[in-house]
């Protein structure tokens, strides 16, 4: 359901979390996400233009989240990489629909916003913390940084 970006996106920014206070560089983060380097800037890029992270060149630059991790959502990683589409029209264009949504497309709509409501309310912090969330989450191993 979601794009690798997404996932990407993601990963990198749990990582970065978890080093509250540094400023990691695109390699260090690239190495413990396992993502392309190039393909990690990019998806930095669209972070720092969402005000997700913060990133600085140069000697003694990287990138850090921009706010702490609790105040970080996971509905806002991914629609700063790739925007998150609820169903508002007929994606089939059908005249007969008029302006309302046929049946199918308003169950799926609707389901589309439980999904967000549960992005939206779940957090970076809730991620890394699995024992003061709702449901577990999926962990990433531990990558000690050079």
């Amino acid at each position: 359901m979601f794009s690798r970006t997404a996932e990407y996106a993601l990963r990198a920014v749990c990582v970065i979390a978890r080093h509250a206070g540094e400023s990691l560089t695109t390699e260090q983060v690239a190495t413990a996400t396992q993502v392309p380097p190039a393909y990690l800037s990019k998806v930095l890029q669209a972070l720092s233009r969402a005000q997700i992270v913060l990133t600085q060149r140069g000697s003694g630059g990287g990138v850090r989240l921009m706010l702490p991790a609790e105040q970080v959502s996971v509905f806002d990683i991914i629609n700063a990489v790739d925007p998150f589409q609820r169903v508002d029209s007929c994606p089939l264009d059908l005249v007969e629909h008029g302006v309302d949504l046929c049946s199918m497309h308003s169950q799926l709509d609707e389901a589309l916003g439980v999904i967000e409501q549960t992005l939206r309310a779940t957090t970076v912090g809730d991620l890394l913390n699995p024992n003061r969330s709702k449901a577990p989450h999926c962990l990433f191993p531990n990558v000690r940084l050079p």
